[in-house]
């Protein structure tokens, strides 16, 4: 009896315990999110608990910990990423209203398993010294396999989350035949070997290496905050945005976002850290720092972001589609000698 007492104590003292806090396993690697953590915890008197690495990593140990797994959100960036947790079938389904009506369905994962947090769109990086902004007004992703821009495109490896989700979007739009007809064109254009990571694609237009550059929009943003350093400072005020495809379904969007364990063992928290993710004052202070765009409406992006231009047309390319399609698209690039 005096067992079975003790035994309840001790689960009700853990459920208290659990009540304060969230624990969120983070892919995400932004100084300002610290500051996010810490305003949740003074708003709702529930702590958060950090638990940083590689999206790879984080999944294998959310696997290896199983049920006994204390994560209650998986945070990342790019569909894909969020793709591979939930085909192991380890998310459960979004059902907060507030959450469902802020983020448009495109934007969540199947079953509402996940959802997006903010936005990023993968442009095209030009020198306006080299190339006037009317050669490329109407420059889509398709025409960047034309044998005009031959030796002049960089982008990084086929290894990348970012591009292999860029050409899972293609697949979807376009079919695999003719996007691999694409790619193998495009990869006849690069002017060098990929490598390095985006901010190396900006500054490699902008030193001349090549005239044009396909990367994430929020990196020149955080080249012009000068954060990066002078050097990228100097670079990032080198070169333009182009939004490839306004005429017919629009630049590629991707995403970051999160997602609730199926296993999370403070649910309602988690919940309640998603809704604070996606309230107008969070959304602002978050694309403010990180450069991304927001997912609410009503929101403007960072001064630096906004200076390359609104209201351009978004690809509405269901995001989920990224992470279904990933396979595909990297055989594909394999195929078509993407390094």
């Amino acid at each position: 009896m005096k067992k079975t007492i003790y035994l309840l104590l001790i689960s009700f003292l853990s459920e208290i315990v659990f009540a304060e806090n969230v624990n969120v396993y983070t892919s995400r690697h932004y100084d300002s999110d610290d500051a996010l953590y810490e305003e949740f915890t003074s708003e709702t008197g529930i702590k958060i608990n950090i638990i940083s690495g590689k999206g790879s990593a984080l999944l294998e140990r959310i696997k290896s910990e199983g049920k006994n797994s204390p994560a209650d959100i998986f945070f990342t960036v790019d569909a894909g990423n969020l793709w591979k947790v939930q085909k192991e079938g380890l998310f459960q389904s979004i059902k907060s209203k507030k959450i469902l009506s802020s983020v448009p369905a495109e934007l969540r994962g199947p079953n509402d398993e996940w959802t997006a947090i903010a936005k990023r769109a993968r442009v095209v990086f030009y020198n306006p010294k080299k190339i006037s902004p009317s050669e490329i007004k109407e420059l889509t992703y398709e025409d960047l396999a034309n044998e005009e821009w031959r030796n002049r495109v960089v982008i990084r490896s086929s290894s990348n989350m970012y591009n292999q989700s860029l050409v899972a979007s293609l697949i979807a739009n376009l079919g695999e035949k003719n996007t691999e007809i694409w790619a193998k064109g495009f990869v006849k254009n690069f002017a060098r070997k990929p490598q390095g990571n985006d901010r190396s694609q900006i500054i490699a237009v902008s030193n001349g290496e090549a005239d044009l550059a396909i990367a994430n929009s929020y990196y020149i943003g955080i080249m012009l905050s000068g954060s990066a350093g002078e050097e990228q400072l100097k670079a990032a005020k080198k070169v333009k945005i182009h939004f490839p495809n306004q005429k017919d379904r629009g630049v590629h969007i991707n995403i970051s976002g999160a997602g609730i364990l199926k296993n999370a063992p403070n649910p309602q928290n988690a919940n309640l850290f998603l809704e604070f993710l996606l309230s107008k004052r969070v959304q602002k202070y978050m694309v403010d720092k990180s450069f991304e765009y927001p997912i609410v409406d009503g929101i403007l992006p960072s001064p630096e972001i906004a200076s390359f231009g609104l209201g351009f047309k978004e690809d509405d390319t269901a995001v989920r589609q990224f992470g279904e399609l990933n396979p595909d698209a990297i055989r594909l690039m394999d195929r078509s000698g993407w390094k």
